[in-house]
């Protein structure tokens, strides 16, 4: 099997390198953290070093996948390592108990986690999250960066833009839009199309602030 290195030593490392054992199509060279001390061991792997150790490893990995939650510490992450190595091929990692219907398409460096549905004829851009138990209906469109949290369901064409976050157990109705870089609140109903840079929850789901990139969401 291909190796492969884990960025970024969080929980959300641990359900990625999960998923990564129980697919059984690439094996773990070891992790690469910012903080952890050389050879430390987690989740049974080594810490191998920080970001620039890629450079130094060349060929003896075949690529890695950022394994951060947070939207735009993975895209920063991503940026960084693109920069160091604009050739770094970021791998996609589906967890074999997801269900993906024929004709669905997932970017680069995305995981899909245990549970997840994802219906024919999707897009699923780059370096996103379908998380567990999640489920994306069919003819949906999403863009880079994206987080579907657990429990989340998405109707049918539903369209969600780069960076944007459909938090636990929200639902969204078939053919709205959420623009980029929005957060629907946990638990919420959205019944309309919501615009770029807010922060939206209830029932039906309202905008009740605006909110920048980098604001965290995660708290």
């Amino acid at each position: 099997m291909k190796k492969i290195i884990i960025i970024g030593s969080g929980g959300h490392a641990s359900v990625i390198i999960d998923a990564i054992e129980k697919e059984r199509k690439y094996s773990i060279y070891g992790i690469v953290d910012p903080i952890r001390p050389v050879n430390t061991i987690i989740y049974g792997y080594r810490v191998v070093g920080t970001e620039s150790t890629l450079l130094k490893l060349g060929k003896q990995v075949y690529g890695g996948i950022v394994a951060i939650e947070d939207n735009w510490g993975r895209k920063n992450t991503i940026a960084a390592i693109r920069k160091l190595m604009p050739d770094f091929s970021f791998v996609s990692v589906i967890h074999p108990s997801a269900c993906i219907s024929s004709n669905v398409k997932i970017g680069d460096g995305t995981a899909v986690m245990a549970g997840a549905i994802i219906n024919r004829n999707t897009i699923i851009g780059e370096h996103s999250i379908i998380n567990t138990n999640s489920s994306v209906d069919h003819d949906c469109i999403l863009s880079d960066f994206v987080s579907v949290a657990p429990g989340a369901v998405l109707g049918r064409n539903v369209k969600v833009g780069n960076g944007a976050v459909v938090s636990l157990g929200a639902r969204v109705i078939h053919s709205v839009s959420i623009g980029e870089h929005t957060v629907i609140g946990a638990g919420s109903t959205v019944l309309q199309s919501i615009g770029s840079y807010g922060v939206a929850y209830g029932t039906p789901a309202k905008v009740v602030r605006t909110r920048k990139q980098e604001d965290n969401y995660l708290s």
